[in-house]
């Protein structure tokens, strides 16, 4: 061994340099994880956000109320027969592939042109604060509708500017009652509508429904008038319905009137 050898030490930075590169490796894995987590979180609010409206708008354009005809009958006194229509029946189902619709939430509106009657079913509290004055909740539905020609009641006043009635004509499920009138796709329903004059209240029976005296509408449906209906249900779109009355009416106490 040589005596003059010498011992030389080298400075190494590398180690410090690698602990930087991971200190910044981890911190863009943290990043990215929290930015994960925000899409992750973001799209599935989106995603519920999406199905929530997918299923408002199938709804909305599915549930269809469709008025297949409108009848008119006047009433009578025996002898004579009223010089307008005094009471309207709709027959109503729904378009196919519809969901259910809940008569109890859909709104009627009528109008002949000078006075309009907003109407909700006999049993819907929600409107008026009180159902139909006299409603049955039975499956009697002819006493409904001869509530709605002659009584009346404070608040809302006469039945015949606030309520309509309904009975069916097909119901296969026996999904439709008078406490609960729900439509489904195939059923059938009638729609009454009173619009007696106030000049015809003195006539006693409408159609075979003997009454005592009718209330008055406020609706005058004569010959040669306009006739716009409109129901609009919960979700759905509305359907409408417009008409003009015959010339004349003859000596027919009932009349069709839609299509």
């Amino acid at each position: 061994m040589k005596a003059n050898s010498k011992m030389c030490l080298q400075k190494d930075t590398h180690a410090q340099v690698g602990i930087g590169t991971l200190i910044i490796f981890i911190a863009m894995v943290l990043v990215a994880a929290v930015a994960a987590s925000v899409l992750i979180q973001t799209s599935g609010i989106l995603q519920q956000k999406a199905q929530a409206t997918g299923k408002q708008s199938t709804q909305e354009v599915s549930s269809n109320l469709m008025i297949k005809g409108i009848e008119g009958a006047r009433a009578t006194d025996g002898t004579n027969v009223s010089g307008n229509i005094s009471l309207l029946k709709l027959n109503v189902g729904l378009n196919v592939g519809s969901s259910p619709v809940d008569m109890n939430q859909v709104v009627i509106s009528i109008t002949d042109g000078t006075t309009t009657n907003n109407l909700v079913y006999g049993n819907n509290a929600k409107s008026y604060d009180v159902v139909m004055k006299d409603f049955s909740a039975s499956n009697n539905a002819s006493v409904n509708l001869q509530e709605l020609l002659i009584d009346e009641q404070t608040p809302p006043g006469t039945n015949a500017k606030y309520f309509f009635t309904a009975e069916k004509i097909r119901d296969e499920d026996g999904s439709f009652t008078q406490e609960k009138p729900i439509l489904n796709t195939g059923d059938l329903v009638t729609v009454y509508i009173s619009t007696v004059a106030s000049g015809d209240t003195a006539f006693t029976q409408v159609g075979s429904l003997a009454t005592s005296g009718l209330k008055d509408s406020g609706l005058v449906i004569g010959p040669r008038g306009a006739v716009s209906i409109v129901l609009t249900p919960e979700a759905g779109a509305t359907t409408v319905a417009e008409f003009v009355t015959p010339s004349s009416y003859g000596t027919l106490e009932n009349v069709q009137l839609y299509p």
